[in-house]
Formats: C-alpha cells, structure tokens, sequence
C-alpha cells in the first residue's frame, strides 16, 4: 500500500491517479473529512493526520509500502521558517515510527541553494530526513508551469503579463504539476537504497516571452511582458498582506541571478511530457469556465 499526503493538489493528485490506473492501493492521507468521499469513491483506503501532529501522521502512514510526502509551503514564513521545522520535526518522527519500506519526499529546485531564501525550508527537509535511515528520494522538480494561474486575469483583461522573473527572453527550467504527480508515482514503484536525489524539468525551458506567447495563443489577444522592477517587490509584497517577504524576494532573485538551479544545468535531470502551451490553454479554460458559471 501507498500512503499519500497532500493528495488533495495537483501534484499528490497526479500521483495518486497513476498509482490507481496501475491498481496499485492508496491510502489517502487527509486533514479534512469532507474530502474524504473522492478518493474512497475512487478505492482508496483513507486516514486522517496533520502534518504537524507525529502521532497522527505515524498512524496514517503504519503498514506502507511506500510513502509520499508533500509538506506544506508557507510563502510568508517567519524569521528562521519556524512553521516548516514543526512540519519538519513532526514528518521525521512520524517516519521513524512507521517504519514504511521507502519515502518520495517533494523538494525542489534550489533545495542546494547557496543562501537563504523561500526554498530553504525545502533544504532543511532534505537535511533532517536525510538522516533518519529509511531509503528516501527527494524529488526536486523546476518552477511549476502553473504557477501562471496568478497572471490569467491581467493576461485575459489587460493583455498584460507582468513578471518577477526576468529578463523577459530569459528561459528558466519549468515543469507541470501533472509531470512531477506522475515522477513521484514511478519513484515510489522502484527499489533503492540510502538517499538519491532525482531533478525534473518540463520538454524545454520557459521564459516569460513563452509565457505570454502561450497566453496569446490560449486568449486569441496579443500579450505583452511588463517586467515588473525589483525596488517596488518589497512594496507590492507587503500590500498583498506579506509580514516577511524577504525569503520570496530571495528566491526570486536565485533564479534571475542563477544560483538556483538545477546541479548541471538540468543535463541529468528526468524530462516530462506535458508542454506549456497545454498548461496555460487549461488555466484559460479554467477561468472561462469560472466566470460562465
């Protein structure tokens, strides 16, 4: 049996979906009950934890195969990520009283960042269950092609796609969530030992002229990039209601600055199908889709 948290996203989702079509048994890991009818519908064996609570989470995960790990993301941490080390600490002892035959834990890239930023609570997951003697892959995919979601309404309204990420013609290394689901399903199916490290990437690289290209593409309207200027993130940051934005404005700069990024480039890192242009045309449905109902 799988146990699978976070299975109520896109990643976990994706996952939980492949592992099914294999008629593999899951058991989904959930925090809230009301969710629960989906995935029992589905055939899965269903338990109830937080992420944060190692006995609850211990419980949920006793008698698998094989777990996946999805923790949560603050994106507005306090100093010293103190949210991702309850997670951290509570997900390590859960492991080491279940005792399950092998772990998939999603990290990221930047996970090997060499200064701090958003993605380090990722490094400090890396850390500590790289140390509790189970075989565990952390499985560290690029900028997630969805994260365009957020740029559907000014893309749609405006024709305008204002990104943080920048030079505009500069490709950063990008995947979609139904690749990295579908990544972490097959690493649960295979047998190792010890630690290893997999990087995913999408088909190719992604600058912000792609993104807006596979929006005008997706809308049948021109859209343009407004790069949006690295003094004013602070302030937009903290009007959107951040306390501490400096992590994000790091982690933005890691990858406009090079020093996140995959080890080698992304020469060795496992490459997925799913293109961007599928990606954005399935948010603008999506949105379309919201506003006719």
């Amino acid at each position: 049996m799988y146990a699978v948290t976070g299975i109520t996203g896109k990643v976990g989702g994706a996952l939980a979906r492949s592992l099914l079509a294999e008629k593999l048994p899951v058991r989904a890991v959930l925090r809230d009950a009301t969710k629960a009818a989906e995935w029992t519908a589905l055939g899965c064996d269903v338990a109830f934890a937080e992420m944060d609570d190692a006995a609850s989470l211990a419980s949920a995960l006793r008698g698998a195969e094989g777990v996946f790990i999805l923790p949560p993301s603050e994106f507005d941490p306090q100093p010293g990520f103190p949210e991702a080390r309850r997670v951290i600490d509570a997900v390590s002892a859960a492991l080491v009283e279940a005792r399950p035959d092998k772990v998939v834990c999603l990290s990221t890239i930047g996970a090997d960042a060499p200064h701090e930023n958003l993605l380090t609570q990722r490094t400090l997951l890396e850390q500590a269950l790289g140390g509790i003697g189970l075989p565990v892959t952390f499985l560290r995919p690029g900028w997630f092609m969805e994260n365009a979601q957020w740029d559907v309404p000014a893309a749609r309204d405006e024709g305008v796609l204002r990104s943080f990420l920048q030079p505009a013609d500069k490709a950063f290394p990008m995947v979609a969530t139904q690749d990295v689901g579908c990544a972490a399903a097959a690493l649960l199916r295979e047998n190792w030992s010890g630690t290893r490290i997999v990087e995913l990437k999408g088909p190719a690289r992604v600058s912000p002229n792609d993104v807006a290209r596979a929006f005008a593409a997706a809308l049948g309207h021109p859209v343009s990039v407004e790069i949006v200027p690295r003094e004013t993130w602070e302030t937009i940051f903290r009007d959107q209601g951040a306390r501490n934005p400096l992590p994000r404005i790091r982690m933005l700069d890691g990858f406009n600055e090079g020093w996140i990024e995959f080890h080698d480039q992304g020469l060795s890192s496992v490459k997925g199908t799913t293109t961007l242009e599928s990606v954005i045309a399935g948010l603008v449905n999506a949105s379309q889709a919201k506003t006719a109902a």
